[in-house]
């Protein structure tokens, strides 16, 4: 950081780490003690599709790796696009397997970045649900390296549970870089994976 962005008080921004996603079964295990959510098994990738063939190449072989699971019993990937016109990429697997949940987004990621794709990269969602029902998702900001919570209120139409999503991001800022600009803990309304 130079003397003009400390003067400004501008900070450097973190610049993306894949490997961040890594944090999430450690950050599961603290979310689970402390609050009893729990992974669904559900995770998605998130991205502004552009048009070309090229793009479409790489959004099959991201697909085509997220299939490769079905040979262990799971499901195959699922596409979707919101409302927004965003792309999603819904991956499944038990709740158990929330490691091979992880890696599956990591490649997907790394799929897209390693073809000069990442700038369409927006977010990756990993989904959480406790004993009452309640949806949680720890969402990845990729341009930032970062993660947020992002708590819906069920059956609340847009509303979020803005208290639980600042007691999770207090309780994980040891086992993940959550985002410190609240202006960027952006709303995923329905987005893939926050559902059980």
């Amino acid at each position: 950081m130079g003397f003009l962005d400390a003067l400004f008080g501008r900070s450097k921004t973190a610049k993306p780490d894949l490997d961040q996603l890594f944090g999430i079964p450690s950050a599961a295990l603290t979310l689970q003690a402390a609050t009893g959510f729990t992974p669904t098994g559900l995770g998605s990738v998130c991205f502004a599709a552009v048009e070309g063939g090229a793009f479409a190449e790489v959004q099959a072989q991201a697909r085509a790796l997220l299939d490769a699971d079905t040979g262990r019993g799971g499901v195959p990937v699922e596409a979707s696009r919101d409302a927004y016109g965003y792309s999603w990429l819904l991956a499944r697997h038990t709740p158990e397997e929330l490691p091979d949940l992880v890696n599956d987004l990591h490649a997907v990621n790394s799929e897209l970045e390693a073809n000069g794709f990442g700038p369409q990269l927006l977010c990756s969602l990993v989904g959480f649900r406790d004993a009452g029902g309640r949806p949680l998702g720890l969402v990845y900001l990729y341009k930032r390296g970062t993660f947020y919570p992002f708590a819906p209120v069920p059956g609340g139409g847009e509303k979020r549970d803005n208290p639980l999503e600042l007691q999770v991001r207090a309780m994980l800022g040891n086992d993940l870089r959550i985002e410190s600009d609240l202006s960027r803990w952006f709303p995923v309304w329905g987005a893939p994976g926050l559902g059980g």
